[in-house]
């Protein structure tokens, strides 16, 4: 049975996939708002149109590849949706100082494509090095957050190739985070998902998809009962609580009145908008820190591997040796990932260390950063959800990734009595 037992009106802030889950799941059942700052809809799900020799193509930008096993939620509602989906390739790939190291992870061929690598007893020990961390990474597993990834490599004694030629690139290129602040992740969080991902074994290989002609796609078919309800390029500014009601007044100076709001947005900016937070809003809110990306589509074989045999879908760039770059750099080759229907190179580089040639289209993301503190939270966010009308959803509460965001969202409305209808 439902917890409201009257329709109520409620205002949902953002349209990335946890304010989308959360519109998705309430409009049955309540007259709701969806407000969002940008001239889009989707947040993470962004879509550009390429105008190619072949005719205009649909490319991905931010929320890619999905698979089955880690999105069970994601899969469910793209099911339910019917929406189209292939499978896609994951390959990883490094690319360090301008080619002076290049591997790749999808065989041994690719390992030792660079012929150097192969009578290099640097290379060798980081290849030894990441079978003894998959072995003995696990017993991390209980240790406090407070235990970070850097203590667990030095209790480890691993060497600093597989710290910043491996581990650190593959774990910054996963969360969008520089190598220093990969050091300061939980070491049971950064585990746990490299083992739930078949990251921690040479062997298990997961299947990864892509949704055919883009995100966008998903993004049409959850907001088709409920798309006038959605006001775009209407950020909020102002969120206060009065004795009836919770008032919103957003960028142009329109305010109005709703019985509930939802916070789908990034835990800064909810903080940010609420006039008055209580002490524990503050406190836990507060906890969660973000990293702002560029993030810049193009087609310049220079952001690739100088070696066509280690090109992978995802390649950690480097333009030092030094691992001091300040952001973290990764190329996402779309014509791998998303089998695009053109012959034309199309390439996503997060932070590209020099300026790309021929850019169509240059964005910014934040993306959320994990360390002690902020996992320490986000067991907290249930003291806060649902208090005073106010609720929250949104990646951050997870790993930052669009399953946590859904399952956000799915959480919350569970809280309100409603249930998942996929």
């Amino acid at each position: 049975m439902l917890v409201y037992l009257t329709r109520k009106k409620i205002a949902i802030i953002g349209t990335g996939i946890s304010g989308l889950g959360a519109a998705m799941l309430l409009h049955p059942y309540h007259d709701i708002t969806i407000y969002e700052k940008n001239s889009y809809i989707g947040g993470h799900s962004r879509t550009v149109e390429v105008m190619t020799k072949n005719g205009p193509i649909s490319v991905d930008t931010g929320f890619i590849v999905f698979n089955k096993i880690n999105y069970p939620l994601l899969t469910r509602l793209f099911e339910y949706l019917s929406v189209p989906v292939l499978k896609s390739n994951m390959s990883f790939s490094v690319s360090i100082d301008n080619g002076w190291l290049e591997y790749g992870t999808q065989n041994l061929y690719n390992i030792f494509t660079q012929k150097m690598n192969f009578f290099s007893p640097s290379f060798w020990k980081m290849l030894f090095d990441i079978l003894k961390f998959n072995a003995y990474a696990k017993q991390y597993l209980g240790k406090d957050p407070s235990f970070t990834l850097e203590n667990c490599l030095d209790n480890l004694k691993v060497g600093l190739w597989f710290r910043y030629y491996f581990l650190l690139a593959m774990g910054g290129a996963i969360w969008s985070v520089p190598l220093s602040e990969m050091l300061n992740f939980p070491a049971c969080t950064f585990i746990r998902f490299f083992d739930n991902h078949g990251l921690l074994s040479v062997n298990d290989h997961l299947q990864w998809y892509t949704i055919k002609n883009g995100s966008n796609e998903y993004i049409k078919l959850i907001i088709d009962k409920f798309k006038e309800r959605i006001r775009i390029n209407h950020g909020v500014k102002q969120v206060w609580r009065d004795k009836d009601y919770v008032v919103i007044k957003d960028i142009h100076g329109n305010q109005e009145n709703y019985h509930e709001v939802v916070f789908a947005c990034h835990a800064d900016h909810a903080l940010a908008m609420i006039e008055n937070p209580s002490g524990e809003e503050k406190e836990i809110l507060s906890a969660f820190r973000y990293q702002s990306n560029r993030v810049v589509l193009h087609d310049d074989l220079s952001f690739m591997p100088k070696r066509k045999k280690c090109w992978a879908s995802w390649v950690y760039l480097s333009e030092n040796k030094n691992h001091s770059n300040p952001k973290v750099s990764v190329s996402y080759w779309m014509n791998n990932l998303q089998h695009l229907d053109t012959d034309q190179l199309l390439i996503v580089t997060l932070n590209p260390g020099h300026e790309p040639k021929n850019v169509y289209n240059d964005y910014i993301f934040e993306h959320p950063v994990f360390d002690a503190i902020a996992i320490k939270n986000q067991s907290k966010i249930e003291n806060i959800q649902g208090r005073d009308r106010f609720w929250f959803c949104g990646a951050y509460q997870g790993y930052g990734f669009h399953e946590d965001g859904l399952c956000s969202a799915v959480k919350m409305a569970k809280h309100m009595g409603i249930e998942s209808p996929w």
